[in-house]
């Protein structure tokens, strides 16, 4: 069968990755790719929120199966557009996407069918999301409403900050259309982790555990990004925890959208804070997560193709997923600059090298210019490794960073080391 994935990402790689060792498989694409990516499948230059050029790219091109990445395409009805014409395409309808597309929706959705979540308030106006702030105290999160690539959350320690965030959400526009309203929520404190499931609307079937490391700099310090790297399992997801978070979040989820109306199949990702008051909520996500997907993917055992047709078709219930027992990390390596900006066309070398040690090279921000390979964003690389516990997985990991070199590179040397507190 010939495949088709969106998206250009790190987690795009590891989707080409797993979907190639599938023996269904004949011809891999994907739109637009990256230099990684040019290895195992056919890059071609539409980009991700090109709906009518992938269309017509799938169409012209016999695709059996599309696989779409990132969260644009998705909250544009992508899926819808591909079903119209008859094309199996994973992921969910736009309606269903709306659930990472607006966190306000995400938010009233959790109040309405009792899914635990921090207290919030969504505000339009600057003045009545500050006057929340009183009710919701101090320190607090304030969130653009819309998609803003995993920067348009912002942690507020004082009144002033949470203030000058309202400001450059709603006032100065600084997220674009993201910012079009703003939710104001209360601090939740404990370890972050990640949820992923697959899901064809009824039947909820989740997958192993990560945490993700959002700060910039070791020890959780700087600003927030897209995601520094990623472990699996989560130590701290025990089977206590995953008895509470299953029927009461995911499945509740999978069965509150369906009675709104908006049936969900697809990934759905529940990023979550182990509070002492039990697991809350932080934010739903309508796809892979990038730099989960990197760590999650190496130990997927089962075919991902079988899992994909199985959930378009409706029968997941049939599908038996497995999983190895190994622990799996991600280091990813950004060029300087990032999250602000990126420092781009800087030479990569070493990834040969890195492969040799039995880690995966994930590429995320590269290219190829003039026969070599150059940086092209802000997260750069995703380096992935197994090993028999997290502490190996770890060493793994960061024997392959060492052979990798390019300027103004930066990364975290702490990814993982929260599953030993």
């Amino acid at each position: 069968m010939n495949v088709l994935v969106i998206g250009s990402g790190g987690r795009e790689h590891a989707l080409v990755w797993k979907i190639s060792q599938s023996p269904k498989v004949d011809k891999i694409f994907c739109a637009p790719g990256n230099a990684g990516i040019n290895q195992l499948a056919e890059c071609v230059n539409i980009k991700a929120d090109d709906l009518d050029g992938l269309l017509e790219f799938a169409l012209q091109n016999q695709i059996d199966l599309t696989v779409v990445g990132p969260e644009v395409p998705l909250t544009l009805g992508i899926v819808d557009k591909f079903q119209a014409k008859g094309l199996k395409i994973f992921g969910p309808s736009g309606k269903a996407a709306e659930i990472e597309g607006s966190k306000t929706f995400a938010k009233d959705l959790m109040a309405k069918y009792h899914i635990p979540t921090a207290k919030y308030g969504a505000f339009t106006d600057a003045a009545k999301a500050k006057a929340f702030l009183q009710e919701v105290g101090l320190p607090c999160v304030v969130k653009a409403d819309g998609l803003a690539a995993g920067k348009g959350v912002l942690i507020c320690e004082t009144s002033a900050e949470a203030e000058s965030a309202i400001d450059d959400i709603l006032v100065d526009n600084k997220f674009g259309d993201a910012g079009g309203r703003v939710v104001v929520e209360e601090f939740l404190t404990g370890q972050e982790v990640s949820m992923l499931a697959f899901t064809d609307g009824k039947t909820v079937v989740p997958m192993v555990s990560s945490q993700d490391h959002k700060r910039i700099w070791d020890g959780d310090r700087g600003l927030n990004t897209g995601g520094m790297g990623a472990y699996s399992p989560a130590p701290v997801y025990t089977d206590a925890i995953n008895a509470i978070v299953v029927p009461q979040v995911l499945e509740a989820t999978i069965a509150a959208m369906r009675a709104e109306g908006r049936p969900f199949a697809g990934i759905l990702y529940a990023g979550l804070m182990l509070t002492d008051d039990g697991p809350k909520v932080l934010e739903f996500n309508a796809r892979f997560g990038d730099p989960e997907t990197q760590a999650v993917l190496p130990r997927l055992k089962s075919d991902l193709v079988d899992i994909f047709l199985a959930i378009i078709d409706g029968r997941l219930d049939e599908m038996t997923i497995e999983w190895h027992e190994e622990a799996a990390v991600c280091v990813v390596m950004a060029s300087g600059g990032y999250p602000e900006s990126s420092d781009k066309g800087r030479e990569i070398t070493g990834m040969e090298e890195a492969s040799a040690t039995g880690a995966i090279v994930f590429h995320a921000g590269t290219k190829e210019a003039d026969g070599k390979i150059v940086t092209n964003g802000g997260r750069v690389l995703g380096i992935s490794a197994l090993g028999k516990d997290i502490a190996q997985a770890i060493a793994n990991a960061y024997q392959g960073v060492e052979k990798i070199k390019f300027e103004n590179m930066q990364y975290r040397t702490d990814i993982g080391k929260k599953a030993f507190l």
